[in-house]
């Protein structure tokens, strides 16, 4: 099977990076898988990159039918869901815990909402257990091909990820597009 057959799905925790990792795939040659419903905002100024049919993939999978050699948003809690009767490039960001917890209040905060007032240790933890849960099912699955992303190591050298990425999708990507895609000024609630 060729790049084309192959789905890119961007995963990984609520702000950890993967509306970044959309924007360089799209600027290095992927077609990100988008309907623009979720219009960019403080939070992430360059747009979410995402689909809404993915939040019903328990019940929808009939949009993968459109989704090879494309790249689509996926939250870490619904990759479970991904039929395993096809091939997958996984990008899998991974950010600081804490950073993430963080930034997930900042932004509702921004927004006037609030969380469901869970202490941000207790929040933390069970992310870690989802994380854990999603790894253990990927490294069962053959069709499944996992590149873990630091977003940290990403915002400081983004240079070697296109190809790294590229090899992951198997096709050459627009490299200096894709690092140009990083915008360091948006890295905020980092660790301390």
């Amino acid at each position: 099977m060729g790049a084309e057959d192959r789905i890119v799905v961007v995963t990984g925790l609520p702000r950890s990076g993967t509306s970044l990792a959309m924007q360089m795939l799209a600027a290095g040659g992927v077609p990100p898988m988008t309907d623009d419903e979720r219009r960019p905002d403080d939070d992430n100024p360059r747009g979410y990159y995402e689909f809404e049919r993915v939040k019903q993939l328990r019940t929808d999978k009939a949009w993968l039918g459109d989704a090879p050699g494309r790249a689509v948003k996926v939250i870490h809690m619904l990759v479970t869901e991904l039929p395993d009767d096809r091939p997958y490039s996984v990008i899998f960001m991974r950010r600081d815990i804490g950073e993430v917890v963080r930034s997930q209040a900042v932004m509702l905060e921004r927004s006037g909402r609030t969380g469901g007032a869970m202490p941000p240790d207790r929040l933390a933890s069970i992310y870690e257990q989802q994380l854990a849960g999603v790894d253990r099912w990927l490294a069962l699955r053959p069709c499944f091909r996992v590149l873990d992303v630091p977003y940290a190591e990403l915002i400081s050298d983004p240079r070697p990820w296109p190809a790294r990425i590229g090899d992951l999708v198997g096709r050459a990507l627009n490299a200096e597009a894709m690092v140009a895609a990083v915008d360091p000024g948006l890295y905020r609630n980092r660790s301390t």
